[in-house]
């Protein structure tokens, strides 16, 4: 390798390390099924950017912990719709934009995630930043596709202090490269098991042999109990003690008050009811952690391809390449994988915050995790 070649892996290492100085779950030693690609984020799927803006302010009744995230299929300068599909395991929470999606077979522009009372704001400004930037399509008209997870606990939810300049922010920042997760944009003040929780990513990487192609996940995390946490298969939440947050949240014991937003990504030519079959293996990546998708849960994915471009122009005869069903299961468990990996990577980058009302919610303890994995022969060295 040339000293010029090299230069872009130098500076990629070094953004990586300006972007989050917190470790992640393979540096604590967490095993994982299948490769990651080089990131280990949805950004290592080529042409996707994601931009985050957050909002930490205040304390008491007037903390502020929230912000917005944006995940961009082919970059903020491409007005190119992507196949997609998407599933909801269960539905107490929102993703507007569905209903066209669903019809259409395509997702048409960001997808973006913040708080639930701050949907209706950020989906207006979707709209005005496509039309600021020309991105009027085929149809004088937009159905943005954005998702919400509850902050309430941290954030003061009803002050609605997400406005249409933050949304803007966050879409402008959107670039490839490393993905800072944790306390940031949508998940700033989102929970996970009781845990801090919020924003996380992973990928994997097939081999030649089945395609070669990338799967790329990012979760906003904001569900399940302490009891119910389960890493590399080991039950952390009966053996790590932690804060119960729901049954002061709500009034009752053990009633799950949260929700999770995931986005997958993949470069592997896809139809949009093949992406709907990808969505749905979500499921089990959570499942693999303790989920249970309890009824006060907003559990919604989608997944997108970032193949066929122009699939989506108005006119002319369009030719598109999709695999068939039958090579679609290391897809399948590439998507579990990485969504197991992306919340667990959340709950691990994630620090304890203080906020609305003075609560507070501790971070997953990095040591005591080590501890528990090991007891369990899960720990790697």
């Amino acid at each position: 390798m040339s000293k010029l070649s090299a230069v872009p892996c130098v500076l990629l290492l070094v953004a990586a390390s300006l972007a989050q100085s917190r470790p992640r779950a393979r540096d604590l030693g967490v095993p994982f099924d299948g490769i990651p690609g080089p990131l280990n984020a949805i950004t290592d799927v080529a042409g996707v950017e994601v931009g985050h803006k957050t909002l930490i302010s205040g304390a008491g009744k007037a903390a502020v912990r929230t912000g917005v995230t944006a995940i961009l299929p082919r970059g903020r300068k491409s007005q190119d719709p992507v196949f997609a599909g998407w599933f909801t395991e269960n539905g107490n929470g929102e993703m507007t934009g569905t209903t066209w999606l669903e019809e259409s077979g395509f997702l048409e522009g960001p997808v973006m995630i913040t708080n639930t009372h701050s949907v209706g704001v950020v989906r207006d400004a979707v709209i005005a930043w496509r039309i600021q930037h020309g991105f009027s399509g085929e149809y004088p008209w937009s159905l943005p596709v954005v998702a919400e997870t509850y902050d309430g606990y941290l954030n003061d939810i009803n002050g609605f202090h997400v406005t249409r300049e933050d949304a803007f922010a966050a879409l402008d920042s959107a670039r490839p490269g490393p993905v800072t997760e944790g306390n940031v944009g949508g998940g700033t003040g989102m929970i996970c098991h009781e845990f801090k929780g919020g924003i996380g990513t992973s990928s994997r990487k097939l081999d030649a042999k089945e395609g070669g192609y990338t799967v790329g996940v990012l979760v906003q995390c904001n569900y399940g109990l302490h009891e119910q946490l389960r890493v590399a298969g080991v039950p952390v939440g009966h053996e790590i003690e932690g804060k119960s947050v729901w049954s002061r949240a709500n009034g009752s014991t053990g009633t799950e008050m949260g929700s999770i937003i995931v986005v997958v990504a993949t470069d592997a030519p896809l139809l949009a009811h093949q992406l709907k079959r990808l969505a749905k293996r979500v499921t089990l990546g959570l499942g693999r952690n303790g989920s249970t998708a309890g009824n006060g849960s907003g559990d919604i994915f989608v997944a997108f391809s970032t193949a066929n471009p122009h699939a989506a122009d108005p006119s002319g005869m369009r030719k598109t390449e999709f695999l068939p069903n039958d090579e679609m299961d290391s897809l399948f468990a590439a998507t579990v994988q990485a969504t197991e990996e992306a919340v667990i990577n959340a709950l691990i980058v994630a620090e304890t915050m203080t906020g609305f009302e003075g609560n507070t919610v501790q971070a997953l303890p990095h040591e005591r995790l080590r501890q528990v994995l090991k007891k369990y022969n899960r720990l790697v060295p």
